[in-house]
């Protein structure tokens, strides 16, 4: 592509360029909610918060999970969590719009690396075909995850200091004084990258190959013809000699990181579950391993025809690829397609595209190599994100590949920039309509549907995400599904037990309460629902048997004892209803329910000073809760303290406003404080708001009765 230009200004505007693609085909993100996983990332996450202590963010998982708990998920990205943090601190809170504007500033910076990086490969007088590679870049569709959901910060910034670790391991040119300064720069930036996501690492294995192939301008001919020597032991070492004190340094610092980090962890693996990753679980290890190949072949097609995009590939997504499967056929021409493309490179005269090439097979498939199942079982099927820096790799090769065709094909050229201009306007319109899938959970996960309608998991948050916005049916029907899909989801039974309790359908729920159970038994929340649901039909023993199990299975569950205390409650056992909700308060200062309940116990026992002074301690920590301010202005009113309880009633009424039991106990209090006026006031509005309510009509009857008859 011979093009003349202003090299000066070319850069100027190539960089906007670049800036304006990346930011536009992400930007309807930027007014998007925390989705899917951002909830146990960032919601449920305490290490985001100030006040949590920096020694736990380095003790725990990415998901607020101590490293050492078997548990854990084991993914160890510090410095993600320390930008969630940062990002918190500068919002003032879980603003969504700024953690989504970061994830967007940092993809435009990284797209605009990418040029920076792909003309390190390229050379600096290809500086068109490596703009046109950053624009791939900057647009394609297999971004949007890693740039619309929070979650994929990790990637985001794993991939930052991928790329400036390349940038500056090509400074360290071996004939250069300052060549170690600029390697060990490098492989700090590796380090960096890997404890922001584990991926990181793999930019070790892309400073090898550029280090041979480029620093030390090696041929593939040469290396190949120089093991060949090594074998027949007829090699006189001097390309050896040439490249192992280097290879030396980046593969030990690259074992000592990988160490470091299998410590951290305390040499245990994560455990996952058949429904995270059906292919690891298969028994048939031939089946297993063409399933591993299809979705190799899979992630490759992600690449070039990004259509297919779900935000969770797992369970029913993919079926096992058996020997007979139709699907082997992609199987095929994805290992031929890769044994063409390594014969073409061995026998390319032409040097500099070898090279290139190879270093765009290279970042395709080493950054890969931690998701392939290869070396250790991973949690998932397909991810998207996971995706992000290899695409870096696809996206040299297709403008690689386009350039070989002009220059074998100039009278075509016109057609040819025409396509890639195509295809990236099409990459962009497919980012633009992604990014509106990630706003909302709802549109994330209808969108899943479309793509994976066998998945389970898909339903099951569909279903999640109905009943949170309060569309029960939906909810329903969608559980049901799930569990059609998957009659063992234990999860969805979970929830849909839950459901049919609050609706009495409490057979059906202990039904599947217990076949959750069954499919696994530490399954904390299942024996405190059935727990729950027992104590409503007077099985009172195997009750509080259900949720001492819960509480054996995970010992910090504040909801847990405030069932169990609700259950002792139900039996008259006070001391130890009360001890169970005080647990629960220990475990979680904030919970209302059980500081109500204890409040109210130790007025019907007529503590009353005990139960202000619950109240007193409970309004320390929610001091905006209706609920405590209503009950201890009935415990002062018992009291006679009438100032008093009338300043903690109308507070209670200012939070709730449409209460009519609120109402109706004020109406009370000036009852008994002679206010005749403002207690019939008071009874009124309670009737307003509740015509049924018989305690404030009788009172309000049996008040006005008296009034005209002059008694009072």
């Amino acid at each position: 592509m011979d093009i003349k230009f202003n090299f000066a200004t070319f850069n100027v505007f190539g960089y906007l360029v670049i800036a304006l693609l990346a930011a536009t085909s992400n930007i309807n993100s930027l007014n998007g909610d925390f989705v899917f996983d951002d909830s146990e990332a960032l919601i449920n996450n305490k290490d985001i918060l100030p006040t949590t202590p920096i020694k736990n963010v380095l003790q725990n998982d990415y998901w607020g999970t101590n490293l050492k708990f078997n548990h854990s998920h084991k993914s160890y990205r510090p410095l993600t969590i320390l930008s969630f943090r940062w990002n918190y601190e500068i919002a003032g809170g879980l603003n969504p719009r700024s953690f989504h504007l970061v994830n967007i500033i940092l993809h435009v910076f990284i797209s605009i690396l990418s040029w920076s990086l792909f003309l390190v490969i390229l050379g600096k007088e290809k500086l068109f075909i490596g703009f046109l590679a950053a624009v791939l870049f900057s647009v394609h569709p297999i971004h949007s995850e890693a740039v619309c959901g929070i979650v994929g910060r990790a990637d985001l910034l794993s991939a930052l200091f991928f790329f400036l670790s390349i940038l500056i391991f090509s400074k360290s040119n071996p004939q250069d004084r300052l060549s170690w300064l600029w390697l060990s720069l490098s492989v700090i930036l590796a380090g960096v990258s890997m404890f922001c996501k584990e991926q990181g690492i793999t930019v070790i294995g892309i400073l090898c190959v550029y280090d041979i192939f480029f620093l030390q301008n090696i041929s593939l001919g040469q290396l190949i013809s120089e093991f060949n020597s090594i074998i027949r032991l007829k090699s006189n070492l001097s390309l050896i000699n040439k490249i192992w004190k280097r290879q030396l340094v980046l593969i030990t610092t690259g074992l000592l990181l990988i160490l470091f980090r299998c410590y951290l962890m305390d040499f245990q693996s994560p455990k996952f579950q058949w429904v995270d990753n059906p292919a690891s679980f298969e028994k048939k290890w031939l089946s297993r391993v063409l399933t591993y190949n299809y979705i190799f072949s899979l992630n490759l097609w992600l690449l070039f025809c990004p259509e297919w995009l779900c935000f969770d590939w797992s369970m029913g997504c993919i079926p096992i690829v058996t020997i007979n499967d139709l699907r082997i056929i992609f199987v095929l021409i994805f290992w031929l397609s890769l044994a063409f493309i390594i014969w073409k490179i061995i026998f390319m005269k032409n040097l500099e595209r070898q090279k290139c090439v190879l270093m765009s097979l290279s970042i395709i498939i080493i950054p890969y190599l931690p998701a392939s199942n290869i070396f250790f079982t991973v949690g998932f099927v397909v991810a998207e994100r996971v995706l992000y820096i290899p695409s870096l790799g696809f996206c040299l090769l297709v403008v690689c590949g386009v350039e070989v065709l002009i220059q074998n094909f100039p009278l075509n050229k016109n057609d040819l920039t025409f396509g890639f201009s195509l295809l990236a306007i099409v990459f962009l319109i497919r980012s633009y309509e992604r990014s509106s899938d990630w706003k909302t959970e709802e549109s994330l996960f209808n969108s899943g549907s479309l793509v994976c309608p066998l998945n389970a998991k898909v339903h099951y948050n569909i279903a999640k995400s109905a009943v949170d916005s309060g569309n029960i049916d939906k909810g329903i029907k969608e559980y049901r599904e799930a569990i059609r899909l998957f009659p063992n989801y234990d999860q969805a039974l979970n929830n849909l037990a839950n459901i049919l309790k609050s609706q009495g359908e409490l057979k059906e729920a202990e039904d599947m309460l217990r076949k959750a159970l069954d499919i696994r038994k530490e399954f904390p929340a299942a024996w405190m629902n059935l727990g729950i649901v027992l104590t409503q039909i007077n099985k009172y023993s195997e009750a509080e048997e259900c949720y001492k199990n819960a509480l054996k299975y995970r010992k910090y569950y504040p909801d847990c004892h405030y069932n169990l205390g609700n259950l002792y409650l139900a039996q008259k056992k006070y001391d130890e209803a009360e001890m169970a909700w005080t647990s629960a308060i220990k475990l979680k200062p904030t919970m209302s329910l059980a500081w109500n309940n204890l409040i109210i116990l130790n007025d019907n026992k007529k503590n009353y000073n005990k139960a202000i002074t619950l109240a007193n301690e409970a309004l320390t920590v929610l001091s905006n809760d209706s609920g405590i301010h209503f009950n201890k202005a009935n415990t002062l009113g018992k009291l006679g303290k009438y100032q008093e309880s009338e300043k903690h009633f109308l507070k209670a009424l200012k939070l709730d406003p449409n209460n009519s039991q609120y109402y109706a106990n004020l109406g009370v209090l000036y009852h008994r404080w002679k206010k005749y006026g403002k207690a019939l006031e008071s009874y009124k509005k309670a009737l307003k708001h509740n015509p049924n309510l018989k305690s404030a009509r009788e009172n309000y009857e049996s008040l006005k009765k008296k009034m005209s008859e002059n008694v009072l």
